[in-house]
């Protein structure tokens, strides 16, 4: 996989892209650039819809991440709840994941913005590593915006 940082808008590039942004299990999408996220594709509403009774399954089989694709926006599933952190495992979990979702779909560009490490306060350095190692074997591009 092609790795880059720009500085760019995330919602600025091209429609041929998926978007990946982290949030909870719960759906909450309250702060962050999970609101953005929400205003933009109205993610809660469709996660909801489309994964009732999300939050007891996950805690029945004691998950600690996972990746739900809507549209053509990776969650990237880290904590229970909003106002937990995530660990750098939990990421790396759901980054495992969304790198299987993107070779059973055929999905070869990726954008993302910093994940993890603005509200979730992960460090950059870590999480680019670990972005490019779980990626390292797959094909195309991921495009990290920063703005």
């Amino acid at each position: 996989m092609e790795y880059q940082e720009v500085k760019q808008d995330l919602f600025t590039v091209a429609e041929d892209y998926y978007l990946a942004h982290c949030i909870s299990a719960d759906f909450a999408m309250g702060k962050g650039i999970a609101v953005q996220f929400n205003q933009h594709f109205d993610m809660r509403n469709k996660l909801r819809a489309a994964f009732p009774g999300y939050l007891t399954a996950w805690q029945a089989q004691g998950r600690n991440c996972d990746c739900l694709l809507q549209g053509r926006v990776f969650n990237l599933i880290t904590k229970e709840r909003f106002f937990h952190k995530p660990t750098y495992q939990s990421l790396q979990g759901a980054l495992a994941i969304m790198c299987e979702l993107c070779r059973q779909r055929q999905i070869k560009r990726l954008a993302m913005p910093l994940i993890g490490c603005g509200l979730d306060g992960l460090q950059w350095p870590q999480v680019s590593e670990i972005i490019q190692q779980v990626f390292a074997a797959a094909e195309g591009q991921i495009l990290v915006c920063i703005k």
